[in-house]
């Protein structure tokens, strides 16, 4: 071993025949690098690589069917095989597939997230399904263009969508392309449709019970022109039929700012009537006039409708008697809006006389109606002898102070109003802060005659005014 270690040793010192003493004694260095028997290690360069066993059999079987997924083999899993597979299913598989055999809604989850996040579940039922289906729809719907998209990329998704779509909101809907004309020759051939036709879908969807619809296109900028907000005579005539078809809906809000004028609202309410489900009808933001006011009222004398908005419309005096002699009848209507039109007194009027008979309409506003004095008369004698309306809204009218001591008297006698708006209505202040006084002490006693059914979990409201 000495002689081994002498090759380390320089020259000079063996020459001399003696080794200097200041040199130490031959030590084996530690190499960290080296081999240390059982502790040595095998650094992978796949940073994922690990020294787990190799995965069970049933797992590679699972992993195999993620990746080539089919409903037939998914069926005869078992519940834990399952919740496997589901949790690591890409949202990208085709709806064809998944639509009627997945109902996981981690799964829905994750293709709502990918698509519309954030998403707000809440407004769906809490239902990832329905979202994912109801969006979907929407989106294909604000998309299609007439004659150039094929309505069967609609049409067949709806076997798949029919049990999920409870509500559709479109917000947009793209007119035909214009094409460049030719100023040598006129083309007498003109789109098959201006819009999509409804007619195609609506009765397919056989749990459809709302619709939000407006004819207009989103974010047109400098490309504005009217025609893109335009609901035409062909539109309204489809859209009729295809409402008339739906005997699920409940809700129609639709044709917000679309320039629905007297004859579209008239062919609309005459194929409404007798509507087995209708519910709800909204025509606010266009065009309405008296005649269209007269259909509204037919419509609501033949129906169940609960609620009726047609605020910031051009109802006048005429149009407004004939809602109130429907309201009169009227033993379902518990909600009224009719701000922002014409009804002056002759209108106002009118609807407060319907409301003496009345016992089932719960809210009322006829805000910025060119209402007066005349009109507060009648609607004070509402306060008096109506116990049914709990909700009254008469702001921006000229009811004048006399006007306001009238109501005022009036409200003193009232116990069932707990919403009484009469800002900008030249009232006074006293009266206004009367009558305030007397709606907070109507809460106040609304709020004591609550019943405690079962303290522990369960309140009973005994008068629904709320």
């Amino acid at each position: 071993s000495i002689i081994g270690h002498k090759a380390c040793i320089p020259n000079t010192l063996i020459s001399s025949g003696t080794m200097s003493k200041s040199i130490d004694p031959p030590v084996e260095q530690i190499n960290a690098f080296g081999d240390h028997g059982p502790l040595r290690r095998i650094i992978a360069e796949d940073p994922e690589w690990s020294l787990a066993l190799v995965p069970p059999l049933s797992i590679l079987c699972l992993q195999n069917i993620v990746t080539n997924f089919e409903g037939m083999l998914f069926k005869e899993l078992l519940p834990a095989h399952k919740e496997y597979v589901l949790g690591r299913l890409p949202p990208s598989l085709p709806l064809h597939v998944t639509a009627n055999l997945i109902s996981d809604p981690g799964y829905w989850r994750r293709c709502c997230v990918q698509r519309w996040n954030p998403c707000d579940v809440s407004q769906y039922g809490h239902s990832w399904k329905r979202m994912f289906f109801e969006k979907h729809l929407e989106n294909l719907l604000e998309l299609f263009i007439p004659d150039v998209t094929p309505p069967q990329s609609i049409l067949e998704l709806v076997p798949l969508c029919r049990d999920y779509v409870l509500r559709l909101d479109v917000s947009q809907l793209l007119p035909p392309i214009k094409e460049p004309g030719n100023p040598g020759r006129e083309s007498d051939v003109g789109p098959s449709m201006d819009h999509f036709d409804f007619g195609l879908l609506l009765d397919q969807l056989s749990r459809l019970e709302e619709l939000r619809l407006v004819y207009r296109v989103r974010g047109c900028g400098m490309n504005f022109e009217w025609n893109l907000f335009e609901f035409t005579l062909r539109d309204c005539e489809a859209l009729a039929r295809a409402l008339k078809s739906c005997h699920t809906l409940k809700v129609i809000r639709m044709l917000c700012q679309s320039k629905v004028e007297d004859e579209r609202c008239r062919i609309l309410a005459l194929h409404l009537l007798d509507h087995p489900s209708l519910l709800e009808l909204d025509l606010s933001h266009n065009l309405i006039g008296d005649r269209g006011a007269r259909a509204i009222a037919k419509l609501l004398s033949r129906s169940r409708l609960e609620g009726l908005d047609l605020y910031d419309n051009e109802v006048a005096g005429p149009g407004g008697r004939a809602i109130a002699h429907a309201l009169s009848r009227s033993a379902t209507l518990r909600s009224l809006n009719l701000r922002l039109n014409r009804l002056g007194d002759e209108g106002g009027r009118a609807v407060g006389q319907a409301l003496l008979t009345n016992r089932t309409l719960r809210r009322l506003h006829l805000g910025a109606n060119e209402m007066g004095e005349a009109s507060a008369a009648v609607l004070a004698q509402v306060l008096v002898q109506n116990d049914t309306l709990t909700s009254i809204n008469l702001s921006c009218n000229s009811l004048g102070a006399d006007g306001g001591k009238i109501l005022e008297d009036a409200m003193s006698h009232n116990n069932a109003v707990t919403e009484f708006d009469v800002r900008l209505t030249e009232v006074g202040e006293g009266s206004e802060a009367f009558i305030g006084q007397r709606v907070r002490s109507n809460q106040g006693r609304v709020r004591e005659q609550i019943v405690f059914i079962d303290p522990t979990n369960m309140i009973d409201r005994v008068a629904d005014q709320c």
